[in-house]
């Protein structure tokens, strides 16, 4: 896999080491070089000085050309080992580490604790949350759910899901509201974005 655009645009991440299993369950899934230029044509001028959340963050890339293109910074979110430490690689790969922050987490279980983590500071909640959690977990809820009730989306901030095309998202999370859905074969991107109260 390469970086599709920014500074980094066609430096490689992802190495084989990455996509080793850790358990049965731990199926990696990486967001494939077509949908991940849909991301970032969705998101257009955003991403520039955005903070940028990429949950269940797998190989990285997501963040990674978050970063490459524009964004201020990025928190990765990911529970394997190993993957956590190639994405510190990465970034110190790439010069991108003084604008990053890497944690070793469940998504959920991050998500539950934020406003306690001593690492992130309210200047650092987010413009932009990147979600893609395996298809078949169910977690998508769970996670929009949180995301509604620790307020960590500033206004107009935006969520984009990735997710099975076979699944039919829900048309609201408290204020996060769905804005449209973007199929790509087998894998959807669903946009939500954070309601200002008035």
């Amino acid at each position: 896999m390469r970086i599709s655009g920014g500074i980094a645009k066609g430096r490689k991440v992802g190495p084989r080491k990455v996509f080793v299993k850790k358990y049965e369950d731990d199926k990696l899934r990486p967001t494939s070089a077509k949908v991940r230029q849909a991301i970032f044509n969705i998101l257009g001028d955003k991403i520039i000085g955005a903070k940028f959340l990429d949950l269940y963050a797998g190989t990285g890339v997501v963040g990674i050309e978050a970063l490459s293109r524009g964004a201020e910074k990025t928190i990765f979110v990911d529970n394997n080992s190993l993957r956590v430490n190639v994405i510190k690689d990465l970034l110190e790969k790439f010069g991108f580490k003084d604008r990053a922050v890497v944690i070793k987490d469940d998504a959920k279980d991050f998500l539950r604790k934020i406003t306690q983590n001593s690492r992130l500071k309210t200047q650092d909640f987010f413009d932009i949350i990147f979600a893609d959690p395996p298809y078949a977990s169910g977690e998508l809820d769970i996670v929009l759910a949180l995301l509604d009730e620790k307020g960590i989306l500033r206004d107009n901030g935006i969520v984009i899901a990735e997710h099975s095309s076979k699944r039919s998202m829900p048309l609201a999370a408290g204020s996060l509201k769905l804005k449209k859905t973007y199929k790509y074969g087998d894998t959807s991107l669903t946009l939500y974005k954070k309601e200002v109260k008035v």
